[in-house]
């Protein structure tokens, strides 16, 4: 990686308007740990007043890019090839989904990222485990 501290950091603060849609707000960024959070409000839930599952998966699938963009060389970028995600326990309108991301792979061509959701009471609400694939954006 050829970029400097500021730049990539710079990177990981210019969240997509998807993540500012959803509340998502990042809280750390480095090559090593994404950390993100994002409130759980009544027009993120699902009939049953809990955290919906796509919510879920868009706050993980922004956490893992992130992650992977701070990894990138200089002139590439990312596009999600494959997630799973594993639901464990509700997360209740008003409470807060926190994201934390972690590499499992970080190679040339791929990078695959594990990021844990949990509520504020610290339990495990979901799994997801995701591969980027790392490539040179050609209109």
């Amino acid at each position: 990686m050829t970029e400097q501290p500021n730049a990539l950091q710079d990177r990981a603060a210019a969240q997509p308007d998807f993540a500012r849609h959803l509340g998502a707000r990042l809280i750390h960024a480095s090559a090593e740990r994404v950390e993100m959070e994002m409130p759980v409000t009544p027009l993120l839930a699902n009939r049953n007043g809990v955290l919906h599952g796509g919510a879920i998966m868009g706050l993980a699938d922004n956490a893992g890019g992130t992650a992977t963009f701070m990894n990138l060389p200089q002139g590439m970028t990312t596009t999600t090839l494959e997630s799973k995600t594993n639901f464990l326990r509700p997360i209740r309108i008003g409470d807060t989904a926190h994201a934390v991301a972690t590499p499992l792979h970080r190679g040339r061509t791929t990078q695959i990222w594990q990021t844990t959701i949990t509520r504020d009471d610290g339990k495990t609400a979901a799994i997801v485990t995701q591969t980027q694939l790392v490539l040179e954006w050609k209109e």
